[in-house]
């Protein structure tokens, strides 16, 4: 079993949320949501915020259509991911982000967030589903061997 702590990213255009797992790789916690002011300065940003956690892994949600086609976005996605897992030394994780938004706007729903608060924190909720989805995956994989 592989140790160490997974940051996953839910990359939009204007904001990117952000999710992190314990250094055993049970859970996931979102950490936040950072604005979007450029790519040198997101990656610059994100690079550090990889190290301060002590990062082994980077998960990164890729938008699909309910097809399983890539949709419109993943191609500035993927080129994002690439150069981010670059500059963190590792290899990133495209991971299916298909309808994690909505899962995140059902439970904030579900759960009385008022219309600001639910925007405000809707990106890192969605970041850490993508990322206990892979957790999950992956504790499935391992049970499986």
């Amino acid at each position: 079993m592989t140790v160490g702590r997974l940051m996953a990213l839910d990359i939009g255009e204007k904001r990117i949320g952000i999710a992190v797992s314990d250094l055993l790789g049970v859970t996931a916690q979102g950490v936040g949501v950072y604005t979007r002011v450029g790519d040198r300065k997101d990656l610059a940003y994100l690079t550090d915020l990889f190290r301060k956690y002590e990062c082994t892994g980077l998960i990164i949600g890729l938008p699909r259509h309910l097809s399983g086609d890539l949709g419109t976005e993943a191609p500035s996605i993927m080129k994002f991911g690439q150069r981010l897992g670059a500059s963190c030394g590792v290899q990133p994780v495209f991971w299916d982000e298909r309808l994690t938004t909505v899962q995140a706007e059902r439970a904030l729903l579900e759960g009385n967030i008022s219309r600001k608060r639910r925007r405000e924190i809707i990106d890192q909720l969605a970041a850490q589903l993508i990322l206990d989805s892979y957790l999950n995956y992956r504790r499935a994989q391992q049970n499986q061997d």
